[in-house]
């Protein structure tokens, strides 16, 4: 199959952004933007208008991961900022999900949803029909570098057999600690976009280019 990598632009050199970008543009299938409110998770890091800010360089779809107390409070911001696809976290939405769903879609734009590594799939099965992906995280959210959980192997597995058994058309994410150890476990379990981060591309080398050559020859090596 065909696998995708999104980099987390929260872990990019952010003095080397335009080149970084430009790069990128040719290589990635989406930018990961994480936009945080220091409530829902305790860190705050990229926001709407960083989104308007790369939006003229970037050439590929921006999916904006959204951790927020409050998601409806920032998703005008966030279409208004020119995001293609917004992804809240299930535990924040389910209050007024399909509400949620409908006025990103009524826009235009694709739908996410996040589920915590304790959250089960279950908690989404009203509305699973309806995403364009389902991002898996495999660490608990808020903040970088933290350690695999492979317990969330199972989820992974779990989203692919559901997706094959009744023809669902959403992309398996997964967000935490892709790199060189771990590549093998989660492509064997299923997962279809891999979100990088520090440990899976930006920390490989400085340049960006050798940065992707590396990761590219782990992912590629992890058989």
């Amino acid at each position: 199959m065909e696998y995708k990598f999104s980099p987390s632009l929260m872990c990019m050199n952010l003095l080397k952004l335009e080149e970084q970008i430009t790069f990128m543009n040719q290589k990635a299938a989406f930018y990961h933007v994480d936009i945080m409110d220091g409530h829902y998770v305790k860190n705050i890091t990229l926001s709407p208008y960083f989104i308007s800010q790369i939006r003229d360089i970037a050439t590929i779809p921006i999916d904006a991961h959204l951790m927020a107390e409050q998601p409806s409070d920032f998703i005008e911001m966030i279409l208004e900022a020119g995001a293609d696809m917004i992804s809240p976290h299930a535990e924040t939405i389910n209050r007024e999900a399909f509400r949620i769903i409908n006025m990103i879609k009524d826009r235009g734009r694709k739908v996410g949803i996040v589920l915590n590594p304790a959250t089960p799939l279950e908690y989404i099965k009203h509305y699973i029909h309806l995403l364009d992906k389902i991002t898996i995280l495999t660490v608990d959210p808020g903040f970088a570098g933290q350690r695999f959980i492979p317990e969330m192997l199972d989820k992974i597995k779990e989203a692919k057999e559901l997706k094959n058994k009744y023809g669902y058309s959403y992309l398996i994410e997964v967000d935490g600690s892709c790199n060189k150890k771990t590549f093998k476990a989660l492509k064997e379990a299923g997962a279809e976009v891999f979100i990088l981060g520090s440990s899976g591309l930006f920390n490989n080398d400085p340049d960006i280019e050798k940065a992707w050559e590396m990761m590219l020859e782990q992912f590629n090596n992890a058989c």
